[in-house]
């Protein structure tokens, strides 16, 4: 799906008055509230830096970016608005989102450490051959994470510290992690 399909899903979630599994749990529903209005936010006040504009609009052939996520994903919420507008620079460039639990669970090919950690970017050519792959999070956002749960942080610590993290970070770690993919 395109970007305006994905936000519209996100959107229609939250305005469904019975909506399915995972967000018929009120924490998932609460959650996926407080994502929509920080990926909002980003889209809005996200800042691109000089070196990722200058990149990203030197792409001179076709890329396809496929983005897996979910609207409950906190760390998409602060990643996929900074994708999004880096794409938006190039037409060559094409985003295809894709939710992790729905079919065709493209996930699977992607795993973390054997995990369906989200949101990722995948980078193809032309020929839908990976150039790139990003993600879950920024490296320092990851050792913060690592960190919490060596700690045995409980799921409201992890999301406060995170949320701080990316809060302070506003998209400048995430950019200098996708910089050299693009210039590759």
């Amino acid at each position: 799906m395109d970007f305006k399909t994905y936000e519209h899903q996100f959107y229609n979630i939250l305005h469904d008055p019975n909506p399915a599994a995972p967000y018929d749990n009120p924490n998932y529903l609460n959650y996926t509230k407080l994502n929509w209005s920080r990926h909002q936010r980003w889209l809005k006040v996200g800042v691109l830096n000089e070196a990722i504009i200058t990149a990203a609009k030197a792409i001179s052939s076709v890329q396809h970016w496929v983005i897996i996520t979910e609207p409950w994903c906190g760390d998409a919420a602060h990643i996929v608005p900074f994708i999004q507008m880096i794409a938006n620079l190039n037409p060559l460039i094409q985003t295809d989102y894709q939710l992790r639990d729905s079919p065709p669970n493209l996930i699977e090919q992607y795993l973390t450490h054997g995990t369906k950690s989200i949101p990722k970017l995948i980078i193809r050519d032309s020929a839908d051959k990976d150039l790139a792959v990003w993600g879950p999070r920024p490296a320092g956002c990851q050792q913060l994470y690592d960190q919490l749960k060596q700690e045995k942080a409980d799921f409201e610590q992890q999301k406060v510290a995170l949320q701080q993290w990316y809060n302070d970070d506003k998209g400048k770690s995430f950019q200098a992690e996708l910089l050299p993919l693009l210039l590759a």
